[in-house]
């Protein structure tokens, strides 16, 4: 049976819970070499979501449920992973490939080719937010495992619900694999190799709050990250007299949809089209895309403020443009992890106006929070601006009937029943929805969850609570035999 190292001293239920996964899966790991385990929370995005490409201010809270990953070298050349939790979205529980196929060469295997043998089986795609993790580490440190791998997965953050479940895999497998290469990673490195495992293996046009708060998060504080690219400000204690839930919709998200993307390509297109309006420096590279100096805005669409947009900006940015149209005038756009599809139309205007709007929202919601005097007043200027980013989000096309509805019933119950404010949070297209309350709000928020599992006539999930980052954890060494 496998048990902790000595070295780690403390109790932790989920180390439990995963241990008795290990324990049950008796053959998989042998007794011959170390088993380290790493530990990366899921995120509910309290304010900011999808401004974060666009180098807002986001807040984000580290929840308490999260991914284990244990890993282990072993002599036969294959990668190996197995997840106890693969059969949730219709996958196969363990995925193995041959060592070469990750390391052919001495060369570092190209990103497009990774992505396309690791996702080519739409049940086995979901190996690649880990196995992706073996070809970001030797393309970009130079890290090789010396031999095979076997690693096992156990997903307790909600598959499918905007709580960055993929973005916690990634973390807690390179925070493992790490340990077993002798190799340490600080908090803002993990993450940023992470989104470059979601971006360019896997696929995902995701920005970096969702590995930045899974990697470096502090339990109890919301991550105060401003994504220009990757500043992490101090952490935002939440205050005693508050608490943050989040309410599963029921309606699946996937950051790999088109309503995502083609909204983020949108911003990148504004962004494009008012570089060209003010006069920057525009240098075409590659097939659409294009560089842009930029000495007012330092390439974020979120440094123009919402007085500028109105004032100067906003009727030079189409509400609608062509993808064709677009590149024949624009060559291009600065995102390196989109492509514009020629024959779509893509929404512009409203979705190169959210991120302006939502770093403002942010930044005040921030200075709301860490006011010295937290009244009423205050309380209720904190929930409409959750309410204007949800509003704003719909306005984008990136709603969903089950979120809109969550939405209306907390404000239908608002601060009478200590309910202050709800957004959808994340990717949006559905997902959980966060909602602020004063602290002991528990029975509130269970009477709406009813009432809306009888309204969709299925449970949901709820969730509180909070948990350390996977660079506070670390990583634990079991010890003991499989026999």
């Amino acid at each position: 049976m496998w048990h902790y190292s000595s070295l780690f001293h403390r109790h932790d239920a989920d180390m439990e819970r995963f241990l008795a996964q290990v324990n049950g899966s008796a053959d998989f790991f042998t007794s011959e070499a170390p088993v380290y385990v790493a530990r990366a929370p899921g995120r509910l995005d309290l304010m900011g979501g999808i401004a974060d490409y666009s180098g807002s201010l986001v807040l984000e809270m580290p929840l308490a449920v999260a991914t284990m990953v244990a890993a282990q070298a072993v002599a036969e050349p294959s990668i190996t992973i197995l997840s106890t939790t693969a059969a949730e979205i219709g996958g196969v529980a363990c995925v193995t490939l041959p060592r070469e196929l990750l390391y052919p060469t001495s060369e570092a295997l190209e990103y497009a080719h990774a992505h396309q043998l690791l996702t080519a089986d739409s049940q086995q795609a979901w190996a690649a937010y880990g196995m992706g993790v073996l070809v970001v580490l030797q393309r970009e440190l130079n890290l090789v495992l010396p031999q095979g791998v076997r690693m096992m997965v156990h997903c307790e953050v909600p598959i499918g619900k905007g709580v960055s479940s993929s973005a916690a895999l990634e973390v807690a497998t390179m925070q493992a694999v790490c340990a077993l290469l002798g190799k340490k990673l600080d908090g803002p490195t993990l993450a940023i190799l992470c989104q470059k495992v979601e971006n360019f293996v896997v696929g995902a046009p995701c920005g970096l709050m969702d590995q930045m708060t899974s990697a470096c998060g502090e339990q109890d504080c919301l991550l105060a990250l401003l994504c220009q690219p990757a500043e992490l400000l101090a952490p935002v204690r939440l205050p005693v007299q508050l608490e943050v839930w989040g309410i599963d919709s029921g309606v699946r998200h996937a950051v790999t949809g088109s309503d995502y993307a083609g909204v983020r390509i949108g911003a990148f297109m504004g962004y494009r089209i008012l570089a060209e309006h003010v006069g920057m420096t525009v240098t075409p590279y590659g097939e659409q895309y294009v560089e842009v100096r930029d000495p007012l805005w330092s390439g974020y669409l979120a440094n123009i403020t919402p007085s500028q947009w109105e004032m100067s900006y906003r009727d030079v940015v189409p509400v609608s443009l062509g993808g064709k149209e677009f590149l024949a005038r624009y060559h291009g756009s600065t995102d390196v992890v989109t492509r514009i599809d020629p024959e779509r139309v893509y929404a512009v205007r409203q979705a190169t106006a959210h991120p302006i709007y939502e770093h403002h929202r942010t930044q005040l919601f921030k200075t709301l929070l860490q006011s010295s005097a937290l009244g009423e007043e205050q309380l209720l200027l904190l929930g409409e601006l959750m309410y204007q980013s949800h509003a704003s989000y719909s306005a984008c096309g990136i709603g969903s009937g089950g979120t809109d509805r969550l939405v209306s019933m907390v404000r239908a119950a608002g601060p009478a029943a200590d309910l202050y404010g709800a957004k959808i949070t994340g990717g949006g297209s559905g997902g959980t929805v966060a909602v602020l309350a004063r602290r002991g709000s528990a029975a509130a928020i269970q009477r709406i969850v009813a009432a809306y599992e009888q309204e969709i006539g299925r449970a949901v999930m709820l969730l509180s609570g909070s948990s350390p980052g996977a660079a506070t954890w670390g990583v634990v060494q079991l010890a003991g035999t499989n026999e």
